[in-house]
């Protein structure tokens, strides 16, 4: 998604994983998004993802507000689901899939269905339907979910009814199933008493119960994601076990509007995906626009077009930024009440301690960061933000650690960021300020953990970006002067730090900037005592800086290779992963 203004792009949002399908504004929080991946996101106008809605089992085609701030979605998976703050309530089934949903203004919600009917629900009693539209709906429903049921992989509407069971088996112990109501039964003849005995309900297995994929309201076995390259959308193919994969392909590349020299590697795609081994492929195949012949495996390609030439990696580049938002809210609280206590039992630095208005201040700001699934709607003041800097500002480096872990969380709260991107806007020296505070020697391992994570998560908002592309050299330097004797959790966030810097820098093209961040990476990937994770991020940093960005001569003349090989020949199986991403990158 990407936010514009004019002809200028404002912001790219990055999170859903397939096509966004629908967009809707959300008064005074973002924009929310639906997705073909299943999702409902919320976002901040500024590109940051505010909350994810997982509930749908297929596509999203809709997604609508109400100023109550409930929110509605419409899917392919023949529901509609209403959700309040980042919940679902209430799913409404339909007989078919529902293709858009929207709020009246009254609250109700009116929907389009894939049966070619527009239905209105409420919550109004005066407004629902009479008991006889109610009944026949429920038929309806009950009739649409019987024909998509399945039993034993067969579908229950093509099983034959009791009538069946009229007719004789042919040998004794054959098996028969029938349909009974909303079930099906299985008989076995007994040719010694000539009749079927009832063995009993079919119940599904274990792959006969999984929910087949729907593709334009229509269920298929397997609806693959075909990636064409060249910056093409990723195709979706659908396909079912007992149709020809020859005409399958062709049709697919038809309707998709692409040669059909595609048609063999299109076939091969489906039956190495279905587990189709002993089939023969046909050789007698050809294009009637260009002549040309199947492609067989061996063989010499004649004018065939390969799907895509672009090598695939498994773990760059990597897009959107990581923070840290796990928190001991109530540890942190009390920590600081310890240190304000005593600071307040201290003649010297009982000016530095909280008032009990200032300290009732900084209970409700904890108790707001605590209350994660209300980022989006709950609020902080201006005097909030003042208090923590004036803490981080006045307090004694020794006892900062809990106040800079209530400055990380609140960065990671929408109205709290905007607040606190208002006061560095105006003066920006005393976060610099606090970092080196908190990073001068001997830096307590505690203060050099929560400012680096607390720098990490102002990565999440894109409002804080331009501090830190101005501040990134100092940064990244004071923080590689801890790296080598700090904690494994330092180093982390040390690795994590650089990783969302390469993601920024190469937005914005800074060569400068991608080669402090490559080299730092490249002294964490090379020692042999860091943690795997750390080791990890490092190396997912060094490559989306080669594949990306401006620096991959300056990492092949710092002999990356090298590095690529021994984490490849790591037991890990991620650090191996990366480091074959990283080696095919070198060649």
């Amino acid at each position: 998604m990407k936010l514009w203004k004019g002809k200028s792009c404002l912001h790219t949002f990055v999170g859903h994983t397939d096509t966004v399908r629908g967009l809707a504004f959300m008064p005074d929080l973002g924009i929310l998004s639906a997705s073909h991946d299943g999702s409902i996101r919320l976002w901040a106008i500024s590109g940051e993802s505010l909350m994810e809605m997982v509930g749908h089992t297929s596509i999203v085609y809709s997604v609508h507000s109400h100023s109550s701030g409930l929110v509605v979605s419409a899917s392919e998976d023949c529901s509609t689901k209403i959700w309040k703050d980042g919940i679902c309530v209430q799913s409404i089934e339909h007989p078919g899939c529902v293709w858009d949903a929207k709020f009246l203004e009254n609250g109700d919600i009116v929907t389009a269905c894939s049966d070619g009917l527009i239905r209105v629900w409420t919550t109004h009693q005066d407004y629902v339907a009479d008991p006889q539209e109610l009944e026949s709906y429920a038929a309806k429903l009950s009739q649409y979910k019987s024909s998509r049921k399945r039993v034993g992989g067969l579908k229950l509407e093509e099983l034959p009814g009791l009538d069946a069971l009229q007719i004789p088996g042919t040998a004794d112990g054959q098996t028969k199933v029938v349909r009974e109501g909303d079930n099906g039964v299985a008989y076995a003849w007994n040719a010694r008493q000539q009749i079927w005995d009832k063995i009993g309900e079919v119940v599904d297995g274990p792959d006969d119960g999984m929910k087949r994929p729907v593709l334009n309201g229509v269920e298929y076995d397997y609806v693959f994601d075909v990636d064409i390259g060249d910056s093409e959308p990723v195709r979706k193919l659908p396909y079912n076990r007992s149709d020809n994969v020859y005409a399958t392909a062709d049709k697919w590349l038809l309707d998709e509007g692409l040669p059909l020299s595609y048609r063999q590697q299109i076939v091969e795609f489906i039956l190495q995906n279905t587990g189709q081994r002993d089939f023969t492929l046909d050789t007698s195949f050809r294009d009637p626009y260009t002549g040309s012949g199947a492609y067989v495996p061996g063989e010499a390609s004649k004018n065939s077009a390969s799907i895509s030439s672009k090598p695939t990696y498994k773990h760059i580049p990597k897009k959107g930024m990581l923070a840290f938002d796990v928190a001991q809210f109530d540890g942190i609280l009390k920590k600081i009440l310890e240190f304000n206590n005593a600071l307040l039992t201290d003649q010297e630095t009982k000016t530095l301690s909280l008032t009990e208005p200032e300290t009732s201040r900084l209970n409700a700001i904890v108790k707001t960061l605590k209350d994660t699934s209300h980022y989006h709607s709950t609020k902080f003041t201006d005097a909030d933000i003042t208090l923590l800097i004036k803490m981080l500002n006045t307090w004694p480096a020794s006892m900062l650690f809990p106040v800079i872990d209530v400055l990380r969380l609140t960065i990671l709260h929408m109205n709290g960021a905007s607040l606190l991107y208002r006061h560095l806007k105006n003066d920006n020296e005393w976060f610099m300020h606090l970092i080196k505070k908190a990073t001068s020697p001997p830096a307590s391992p505690a203060n050099l953990l929560t400012s680096v994570r607390a720098v990490v998560n102002l990565f999440k908002d894109s409002s804080f970006h331009n501090l830190l592309l101005e501040h990134r050299s100092e940064i990244i330097d004071v923080y590689a002067s801890c790296y080598s004797g700090a904690n494994k959790n330092v180093q982390l966030s040390f690795a994590t730090l650089l990783l969302n810097y390469a993601v920024l820098l190469i937005e914005n093209k800074d060569e400068d900037g991608q080669t402090q961040v490559l080299s730092a990476a490249l002294e964490i990937a090379e020692d042999e005592k860091v943690d795997v994770d750390s080791k990890y991020r490092a190396l997912v940093a060094i490559g989306s800086l080669m594949l990306g960005g401006l620096v991959k001569q300056i990492a092949l003349d710092l002999d990356v290779a090298s590095i690529a090989a021994s984490a490849k020949a790591s037991k890990d199986t991620k650090i191996a992963e990366v480091g074959a991403d990283i080696e095919l990158l070198s060649k």
